[in-house]
C-alpha cells in the first residue's frame, strides 16, 4: 500500500484533547483519523456533486 502524508496545524489544547482519547482507546493518532476517515461514505473520485457543501460563513 502506498501511503501519502498529511500535516495538520491544531490547537495545543485541540491536540492533547486528541492524544488523551487516542491513548484512553489504546490507538495511535493515525489510527483515530484512518477509522474517522473509513466512516465515511464513499464517493468516486473527483465527484463532489453528491455531496454538497455545509454553508460557509459570511466574513
Amino acid at each position: 500500500m502506498k501511503t501519502g502524508r498529511l500535516n495538520l496545524r491544531l490547537s495545543e489544547n485541540r491536540l492533547n484533547k486528541l492524544r488523551l482519547y487516542a491513548q484512553n482507546k489504546e490507538k495511535t493518532l493515525t489510527q483515530l483519523i484512518e477509522d474517522w476517515i473509513d466512516r465515511l461514505p464513499s464517493q468516486k473520485f473527483g465527484d463532489s456533486s453528491s455531496t454538497p457543501l455545509p454553508d460557509q460563513p459570511n466574513g
